[in-house]
């Protein structure tokens, strides 16, 4: 009886079960209605995305390619802009020296105003980098009508721009909330890579809150692994709900296309940009007059704190908002109303959209003590100068200083006796990975003045514990510098 059962049984398990066809079934119609989701979306938003094609003149050096950050992990040609830029090729005769003619491409999407859209015209939200070179600008909508479009206003530290268009009745996308965004939550991207009009294609979000990367000024990217590729520059990144997350504008690439690492300025920073852009033609920040740096392990530990529990204010500026309201250098600011303070890019951002004349309470630590300061926010009027690269013999450090005569001090903008200036920093030494360069002056080791040369010496010889903390200053600005060997 059993050597009749045992043939009947394999074959109903190589028919399967009806449950488990059923469940087969089941699957194919989900993602049935994956597909058809993702389709309309793509259908709504469509009519909305635009391909932007700019004429202009570069620079013969000019690239897509974004600057170097030393302390970020995509510090090489690998991290670029997508914007697809074609140079014609000229006599050499009819070619400048110095400047090049350009042909380029990108994408943007009119979007919901706040004031809404002015009788007989549009706004679209693009990438600067895309317009800002622009002789003209011609932008042709998916029904493939093209119009000349102007520039409405622009702003390149948050790399946002808005362009006018002489016509009315094209349909806006909304932007969203995306700080309700989820990491794993679909995304739709939608855009003109490499000229192809109207791609769409999908992802994930796969990060939020992406900071200090070396983009832009102000950054705080989605990260997201839908392909994009040079051309998507100004595109939406869009939710199921057919809103604007984001708009794409870098990607990290070996060879210029997509390596599922992408990066888009989320719809909360792009709102609050383009609309003061629509209102004025420019944005206005919020300003305290600190210079911040991330507390790393290390300074965390020379200041007796948890790494990632606040920021080091390495500098506070004389008759700025925060010298006012009391704040100090060597603060560690741990809160920002109620809110933990961990992330320098993100606490920046904040304070940047804060509107002049807001007070804003924080929470810091000094010596030990918890204390409760209250800031009213000003204008910042122009960019504070980015902390540059930071020479007796310190070989534990690897780097050599000089004491201060009064040439010297002359020649880097300090004062004889106080500090030394670094004359010279050996390669993949401690001091050389910190950042510490030639030209640095370094005031104090271990929150005490240095005068001299040999004083520094003694003071990095004294330190028992085999660390040092270092107060560097160039060209105006200030950062702690901690060091362990």
């Amino acid at each position: 009886m059993m050597r009749i059962l045992w043939p009947l049984l394999l074959i109903f398990s190589f028919l399967g079960s009806p449950s488990a066809r059923a469940d087969d079934q089941n699957g194919v119609a989900s993602l049935r209605q994956t597909a058809k989701a993702f389709a309309q979306v793509a259908k709504a938003v469509s009519p909305s995305v635009v391909n932007i094609q700019v004429e202009g003149e570069s620079p013969i050096s000019s690239r897509s390619t974004l600057p170097a950050n030393p302390l970020s992990p995509f510090s090489d040609e690998f991290f670029r802009r997508f914007f697809g830029e074609r140079r014609p090729s000229l006599p050499h005769s009819e070619q400048p020296q110095s400047k090049r003619q350009t042909l380029g491409q990108g994408s943007g999407f009119v979007f919901a105003a706040e004031g809404g859209q002015p009788p007989g015209k549009t706004y679209v939200l693009t990438n600067n980098h895309v317009v800002e070179k622009a002789a003209k600008i011609r932008v042709r909508l998916e029904d493939g009508r093209e119009f000349e479009a102007r520039i409405a206003g622009a702003d390149p530290q948050s790399d946002v721009a808005v362009i006018e268009l002489p016509i009315g009745g094209i349909p806006a996308v909304k932007l969203a909330d995306s700080s309700r965004l989820e990491v794993g939550e679909w995304v739709l991207a939608i855009g003109n890579p490499f000229g192809l009009s109207h791609t769409v294609t999908v992802g994930v979000v796969s990060a939020k809150e992406r900071t200090s990367l070396g983009i832009n000024d102000y950054e705080d990217f989605i990260q997201t692994d839908a392909a994009i590729n040079p051309g998507n520059s100004g595109g939406p990144l869009v939710n199921l709900d057919g809103e604007v997350v984001g708009m794409n504008t870098a990607i990290f690439s070996r060879s210029g296309g997509y390596m599922g690492v992408g990066f888009a300025i989320p719809s909360s920073l792009l709102g609050a940009v383009a609309n003061q852009l629509i209102e004025g033609g420019a944005v206005t920040r919020g300003f305290l007059g600190i210079v911040i740096q991330q507390l790393t392990p290390e300074l965390a530990h020379s200041f007796g704190l948890e790494a990632n529990k606040g920021i080091l204010i390495a500098q506070v500026a004389e008759d700025s908002p925060a010298q006012q309201a009391g704040l100090r250098q060597a603060d560690v600011i741990l809160e920002q109303a109620g809110a933990p303070v961990g992330d320098i890019g993100a606490f920046r951002n904040r304070i940047a959209l804060t509107p002049p004349g807001t007070q804003v309470p924080l929470t810091v630590l000094r010596d030990g003590r918890r204390l409760e300061i209250r800031v009213v926010v000003g204008t910042l009027s122009e960019e504070v100068t980015a902390i540059g690269q930071p020479t007796q013999e310190v070989s534990i450090l690897g780097l050599s200083v000089q004491t201060l005569t009064p040439q010297l001090a002359d020649q880097f903008d300090a004062r004889p006796g106080e500090g030394v200036v670094v004359t010279g920093v050996e390669s993949n030494s401690l001091a050389a990975l910190a950042g510490i360069e030639p030209g640095a002056i370094l005031l104090q080791v271990n929150r005490q003045p240095i005068q001299d040369a040999a004083g520094f010496r003694r003071a990095i010889d004294q330190s028992g514990d085999r660390r040092a903390l270092l107060l560097v200053r160039q060209k105006g600005m200030q950062r702690f510098v901690a060091l362990a060997w």
